[in-house]
């Protein structure tokens, strides 16, 4: 079975950073597509960075200069680096994978989801 398990959340003054974590299993992590989306009480689910199978990335502008994704295929790990944090950045942080190597920020392009770990910052 396909499993994504966030970790990493918490609560964060702004400015400060936080690192949250996506450890992946079931399925060949290293040929997925990988995003990060998060929803905030009453706000849809958004897109907030991706990486595909090669390794390039692509970030929503609200989180670009400050946000970093990242991957380990050898621990079948996926990680968002955010730095600079604001509190328009609490949120609910998911975990998601494509079943393409590449993919977009649609939240149609993943059919696999964390249960999230949540970001608060204040």
């Amino acid at each position: 079975d396909v499993q994504l398990v966030e970790s990493g959340g918490g609560l964060v003054q702004p400015g400060g950073s936080l690192r949250v974590s996506c450890a992946a299993s079931g399925f060949t992590f290293s040929r997925s597509a990988m995003n990060w989306f998060r929803q905030a009480p009453g706000q849809e689910r958004e897109g907030v960075a991706v990486i595909d199978s090669d390794g390039r990335t692509n970030y929503a502008d609200s989180v670009k200069g400050r946000f970093t994704i990242s991957k380990d295929n050898a621990r079948n790990n996926l990680y968002l680096q955010m730095n600079s944090l604001k509190p328009d950045d609490t949120a609910m942080y998911y975990c998601a994978a494509s079943r393409w190597t590449t993919a977009t920020m649609s939240r149609g392009d993943y059919n696999h989801w964390g249960q999230g770990t949540q970001v608060t910052v204040s």
